[in-house]
């Protein structure tokens, strides 16, 4: 029978701890006081810092992966990417939503961003479709996806800052500490945040393999958890702290990251002929990601519009547990 190493349990213990301190102690303070500080609207600082500070385990992870491990890592690292995608649509989302009484509401503007990064998941798909399906070779593949990520990137940012350019302004309360303290505070947390999600990662990557487990199937649940961590600490530390507004702007700055960025450096890296069949990465995964982004689409803008209640919640998670559920299947069966 497999046994899985003390150290290995210990590792994973103490990141969890570490993380939790370092996303509801310091990156949410931090980001938040920077937003009061610089006259933002927390959603674009959520998007630009937040978002994009806890997206970096996935593409640390993803470009270890793939340089040290060759075609395994490269599974490892598109299942990474599936499901953390998937994790931070479902569980980052529903978790917060489903214990805190009216469930997560957000600012005004949020929708036309949320359809932005919304895409983003969806591009990504089906860029890895176009691949399982022979559609995309080597020979245009990696370049002209590299140039259209940059190009998409460009244009979301923006956007997203002309957006939210009429909302700076105003008084800055006396009580905010500086913002030498609040970039201080918001660099320490995202620096914590991303150094105990390498270690709890690497732990569960050790847990995994003395258990016998594939790459494709440790990227979508054990790493994909992994890294989304950080999401979902600092979305529960903004929810319990009120300041909801940097919950989806945490969610679309990494996914669109996760997407378009990491995704990027997965084909730009490694070369889509590297991967032409993801046998341990089922495709019925990447067409559950774009459902769910699609769900979550017609929540946001059919059903509540500007909230996530607890009845979408469940939604949410019993499509998590339906897609999860598959990929255990597929792995044991």
């Amino acid at each position: 029978m497999a046994s899985v190493e003390f150290s290995d349990l210990l590792v994973v213990v103490g990141c969890l701890a570490g993380l939790v301190v370092a996303a509801d102690r310091f990156l949410i303070v931090g980001a938040a006081n920077l937003a009061l500080r610089l006259r933002m609207s927390s959603v674009l600082v959520g998007v630009l810092i937040v978002g994009f500070g806890t997206s970096a385990p996935e593409l640390v992870v993803s470009v270890v992966a793939i340089l040290e491990d060759q075609a395994a890592g490269t599974e490892l690292a598109i299942g990474n990417i599936v499901g953390s995608n998937v994790a931070n649509l479902t569980l980052v989302l529903a978790i917060p939503a489903l214990f805190w009484r009216g469930g997560v509401k957000f600012e005004k503007g949020t929708p036309p961003e949320a359809r932005s990064s919304l895409v983003a998941v969806c591009l990504f798909g089906g860029a890895l479709l176009l691949v399982h399906y022979g559609h995309i070779d080597a020979s245009h593949g990696p370049h002209m996806w590299m140039t259209g990520v940059v190009l998409f990137l460009c244009g979301f940012l923006l956007l997203t800052v002309k957006k939210f350019r009429s909302e700076w302004g105003g008084e800055v309360p006396r009580e905010v500490p500086g913002l030498f303290n609040a970039w201080t505070r918001t660099l320490v947390g995202l620096i914590g945040t991303v150094g105990f999600a390498h270690f709890l990662v690497s732990g569960a990557t050790n847990i995994a393999h003395d258990l016998g487990w594939t790459s494709g199937f440790v990227g979508f649940t054990l790493i994909a958890l992994g890294t989304s961590l950080p999401e979902l600490v600092t979305v529960l530390a903004a929810a319990r702290q009120g300041r909801t507004g940097l919950i989806l702007g945490n969610l679309l700055g990494s996914n669109l990251l996760n997407s378009l960025g990491v995704g990027a450096v997965i084909f730009f890296i490694h070369g889509v002929e590297r991967f032409e069949a993801p046998s341990e990465l089922p495709v019925f995964t990447i067409y559950g990601m774009m459902a769910v982004s699609a769900v979550l689409l017609v929540f946001l803008r059919v059903i509540s519009r500007d909230r996530i209640d607890s009845r979408e919640a469940v939604i949410l998670l019993l499509l998590y547990g339906l897609l999860l559920g598959q990929m255990v299947v597929s792995a044991t069966g």
